[in-house]
């Protein structure tokens, strides 16, 4: 119904929708420190009143909620469906060579550019796919609303505020993943712990140990500083162990101290075991040195005995699960300080949707503590989960089908969108499957057929769930 239409409508302001991307994309909108009336800084405060003044540009009833949030309408019928969308950007970050983060530029057939593919090319998409809808005239019954978010990338705080104002929507989409549908989002323990213990000068000693730079990211590097050990035996332990674990070492620094940098490979916290975890590595390394019996020490092994390298699924720590929808949980241990007489450490845990508080909060707080440890975290994020045999995501599969000749099936993420905390959300787009646009890394980009066929099928769902 309307494809021809919509596919025409599409099409014909192929350029239009790329260029209204690009305005947007050169707007750094990283979050930046407070300013009175604008909560997130002056670039997202910018992105968000560009997009605004697009979306009344093109005819659509908009509303600014407080610089936070920003939304617009396509009608004034009862809302159906919400298309939930994010305009701030992570940090640009070094090693662009495409172009700089936010110059866009089209090459071969991509556009380059910080915010091109999560979330202002996805954004502008389904702002388009609404304004085919809306100068075709295809008639609706309910109406449909762009919400545009300032926070997604730094905690979410824009969407709770939006949400303490105004209700769901009977169906909600966000176009920051990729098709076909993502309606199962991983629950979450960003588990913070501590531990004190007797300082000890006895030697050889451990110095200190660092390692990791955010809870969600598998460290790629981890350092420690030892004093006491000859060059022989630190050179004799780094072989070993890399040997064993992947992990290299590089021993710097003029005897008796010397500093060890663990080199592994990063990853991102939701997919631990595509990266070599340089922490645990180092953890394995420190243990096979001759360093002297002590309080500190013997909490180094339990760490290790908790998270062993290699172990991306809790087992050690007595939270191994998966269920058949959403797979297994996974585990990482991202960031570690150790220092004479204590200790402070984070792992990043996402949880299938079998998982409840007492099967991994429970268990995990109990281990660390036979274990000298104290977990800090009461509670967790629950997992996500949407029917996929509901009317809402069957008819995001048949669209999507209809518009690729691809298969549409229910995917499991153990990433984490605006929709988590949505009864009835799932991500849906903008990327097709199998495209790496680079997502948070240098030259991010969103292919740009892609862009306009997104729009297209975004086009198509609101006309399938809003006509009747």
């Amino acid at each position: 119904m309307y494809r021809k239409e919509i596919e025409g409508f599409i099409d014909s302001h192929r350029d239009e929708m790329i260029e209204d991307i690009c305005t947007l994309c050169r707007i750094n909108s990283e979050k930046m420190p407070y300013v009175e009336g604008k909560p997130y800084g002056e670039g997202p405060f910018q992105a968000l009143q560009a997009a605004l003044n697009m979306a009344e540009g093109y005819g659509f009833t908009i509303r600014n909620y407080d610089n936070y949030v920003g939304t617009a309408d396509l009608n004034d019928k009862e809302r159906q469906l919400d298309i939930l969308a994010h305009l701030d950007v992570v940090p640009a970050g070094d090693g662009w060579t495409e172009t700089k983060p936010f110059e866009p530029v089209v090459k071969d057939g991509k556009l380059f550019g910080r915010g091109t593919a999560d979330d202002k090319g996805p954004a502008v998409a389904a702002l388009y796919a609404m304004r085919a809808v809306k100068e075709l005239g295809i008639p609706l019954n309910k109406n449909v609303r762009l919400i545009l978010g300032t926070d997604e990338e730094c905690g979410s705080s824009d969407i709770v505020n939006y949400y303490d104002k105004e209700d769901e929507a009977p169906m909600t989409f966000s176009p920051d993943a990729e098709f076909p549908v993502i309606n199962i989002e991983k629950g979450r323990l960003e588990g913070h712990f501590h531990a004190s213990f007797q300082a000890s000068e006895a030697m050889p000693r451990l110095v200190k140990a660092e390692a990791g730079i955010k809870a969600n990211v598998v460290p790629g590097k981890a350092r420690a500083v030892v004093e006491g050990v000859d060059l022989k035996t630190l050179e004799a332990a780094a072989e070993a162990v890399e040997k064993e674990t992947g992990i290299s070492f590089v021993l710097e620094g003029d005897l008796p101290v010397m500093t060890v940098t663990a080199q592994g490979e990063g990853a991102h916290a939701s997919t631990p075991q595509e990266g070599k975890n340089a922490l645990t590595g180092l953890l394995v390394y420190l243990t096979r040195l001759p360093l002297a019996e002590c309080p500190q020490m013997n909490m180094v092994k339990n760490l290790l005995k908790l998270f062993p390298h290699g172990d991306t699924c809790g087992k050690a720590a007595g939270i191994s699960m998966e269920d058949q929808l959403s797979g297994n949980l996974t585990l990482a241990f991202s960031m570690l300080t150790v220092g004479a007489d204590g200790l402070e450490g984070v792992f990043d845990s996402r949880c299938p949707i079998c998982a409840t508080e007492e099967s991994v909060l429970g268990v995990i707080k109990q281990a660390m503590a036979d274990h000298g440890l104290t977990l800090e975290n009461d509670s967790m994020i629950p997992p996500h989960h949407v029917d996929g045999n509901s009317h809402f995501v069957k008819t995001l599969l048949s669209v999507y089908e209809d518009y690729t000749g691809l298969e549409g099936s229910c995917q499991a993420t153990g990433g984490g969108t605006y929709v988590h905390s949505l009864k009835n959300g799932v991500a849906y787009g903008a990327a097709l499957p199998g495209t790496d646009n680079r997502m948070h890394g240098a030259d991010e980009f969103a292919v740009v057929d892609e862009l306009v066929l997104s729009a297209k099928i975004f086009a198509q769902v609101i006309v399938e769930l809003c006509s009747r």
